[in-house]
């Protein structure tokens, strides 16, 4: 009997110490809960050198994902208008159409036709082959320098939250040095060094990421630029048959040399 009048006493107040966990939980989490703006702020003054290169990063990105895509660089409906003049051998008609649609594709193109000579053999096809591949080249080149730029992002990154891990550790062993061995006087300066280390880490990996993605498409997107060239090459030397049996020579080679394409241009 005592034990059931025992178990009756302490039976409220077991109901009321588990009514009360829920709320002393809530109450917890919004202490702790923090903001990512509270966390930007705790990461110190090196976390707005890791915003303004997380802007220019998504920047970057945002361009080569614009102008390096494969539609962008040999447009179909111009690579096919192209392939129609070449194959008809029309050669001044196709430098006009390359100069109103600047482009890797069409420079390149351009600058091969400057080279077509009718009384050389194969219309002097290798020198318009080797000024294929130095256009190729070099546009090529010029791309990955703003390709480059993502991986300089993805570098520096890790060294700028570095240096806020180096900050936040002098604020710990200043407080340190001041006499105040508190946890909370320590926790300022340790929570400036993780977040500033995790900041750098999370501007890093998508940086490195998106560099590693644009350097594979810029060369896979140069590669079919290379082999459309070639094709239209084939197509004016006649060693492919395009969609068009036709065959005209428009110009002779004295009406169309490499000086009065310049004094064109």
């Amino acid at each position: 009997m005592r034990r059931k009048s025992n178990l009756r006493q302490l039976f409220p107040l077991f109901l009321m110490f588990t009514a009360g966990l829920p709320v002393v939980a809530d109450a917890a989490e919004l202490e702790t809960a923090k903001s990512l703006l509270d966390l930007y702020r705790e990461g110190g003054p090196v976390m707005h050198i890791i915003a303004l290169c997380s802007v220019a990063t998504l920047a970057l990105g945002a361009y080569c994902a614009i102008m390096y895509r494969k539609g962008k660089m040999m447009p179909p409906h111009v690579v096919a208008h192209l392939s129609e003049l070449v194959s008809h051998r029309n050669l001044e008609s196709a430098y006009e159409y390359c100069q109103a649609h600047p482009g890797p594709f069409t420079h390149a193109l351009a600058s091969a036709l400057t080279k077509a000579n009718y009384e050389r053999d194969m219309f002097n096809k290798a020198a318009m082959e080797n000024s294929v591949a130095d256009d190729c080249f070099r546009s090529e080149t010029k791309m990955m320098v703003v390709v480059n730029y993502l991986n300089t992002f993805a570098v520096l990154a890790p060294m700028i939250g570095l240096l806020g891990t180096v900050s936040g550790m002098i604020t710990s062993f200043g407080a340190l040095t001041a006499g105040k061995a508190e946890a909370a006087d320590l926790a300022k300066g340790i929570g400036e060094a993780l977040v500033a280390t995790g900041g750098g880490l999370l501007l890093a990996i998508p940086a490195m990421f998106l560099y590693f993605f644009f350097r594979g498409q810029v060369s896979a997107n140069m590669a079919d630029v290379h082999k459309g060239l070639s094709h239209l090459l084939d197509l004016f030397t006649g060693e492919v048959q395009g969609n068009s049996m036709a065959v005209q020579q428009v110009l002779p080679v004295q009406e169309f040399t490499a000086q009065e394409v310049s004094d064109q241009a």
